[in-house]
């Protein structure tokens, strides 16, 4: 079993040389190279070039490296995609997404690439099932921001009114094997409350968050990653649960607790987990 880690996706402004360059040294598990949002309308046409340029100059190395385009009812998403399509990144991913109509849209101009969506609007959350399914979709980024504007709710700490939404997020990516990333944090230095949200995210079921400044991937990166605790009990139930096969007597039995087979599953998921963070 090998698990690739998302545990930071960090955004990049892909018309900035400096923050494109600053990129290849960041302890990040993935890149969103951003085409739309941190780009502003007069620099679009130029930053193709400019993402192109730094993605075949290489040196981002393990690094997932996922560009979003501008949505394809703009003016620029349809030349986006095309330009994408022939860069040298891992998926392309499509904002504004309502339904798998967007997505297949977006398949018909770039082929077989691997395509993410952003679930950031009220329409694709309630679709997120068939979203999910479209045979591309590798990913889902929460679109916190745009979906509590859509939504019209307030801003909570403990994310309470956005609560629903998430979950349906989760419900789908999971029930199609696909990558979930949480939302951004907008207070890049306020790293308590960051880390309360990555935990919160965590605990929902995330693989990780969403990153719009490099001073908050230390502690998301801590708080997505398996604890010595959790390795430890991982691998206490694998020796446990293959030690009863191995003899053919009674139950696995750990800290008090029986281990099935689920658990077994869910242990090595981690240590597989911890072996990739190793390996970056």
């Amino acid at each position: 079993m090998t698990v690739r880690p998302y545990r930071s996706v960090l955004y990049i402004p892909g018309s900035k040389e400096r923050a494109l360059d600053k990129a290849r040294g960041l302890p990040v598990d993935a890149i969103i190279f951003d085409l739309e949002d941190a780009v502003t309308p007069d620099a679009k046409v130029e930053a193709r070039a400019t993402l192109a340029k730094a993605l075949k100059e290489g040196g981002y190395g393990k690094r997932a490296k996922i560009i979003r385009i501008n949505a394809l009812d703009t003016e620029w998403g349809r030349e986006d995609a095309l330009a994408v399509k022939d860069m040298e990144a891992d998926a392309i991913l499509l904002p504004k997404v309502d339904n798998a109509l967007d997505v297949q849209a977006l398949a018909d101009l770039v082929g077989k690439m691997p395509i993410w969506a952003m679930m950031e609007t009220c329409h694709g959350v309630w679709n997120a099932m068939e979203v999910a399914a479209h045979p591309q979709v590798q990913g889902f980024v929460a679109g916190t921001n745009d979906l509590a504007k859509e939504l019209n709710c307030r801003a909570r700490a403990d994310r309470l009114p956005m609560m629903g939404a998430l979950q349906m997020m989760l419900l789908a990516a999971r029930a199609h094997g696909v990558v979930a990333v949480d939302g951004v944090y907008n207070q890049f230095k306020d790293d308590d409350g960051l880390r309360a949200e990555c935990e919160q995210g965590r605990d929902l079921g995330f693989d990780g968050k969403t990153l719009i400044h490099p001073a908050q991937v230390d502690v998301t990166n801590a708080v997505f990653s398996p604890s010595e605790a959790e390795i430890d009990l991982a691998r206490r139930q694998i020796e446990a649960f293959e030690e009863v096969e191995r003899t053919g007597q009674g139950v696995a039995v750990v800290d008090g607790k029986i281990v099935e087979n689920l658990h077994v599953e869910t242990a090595k998921k981690v240590l597989s987990m911890a072996s990739s963070i190793a390996s970056l």
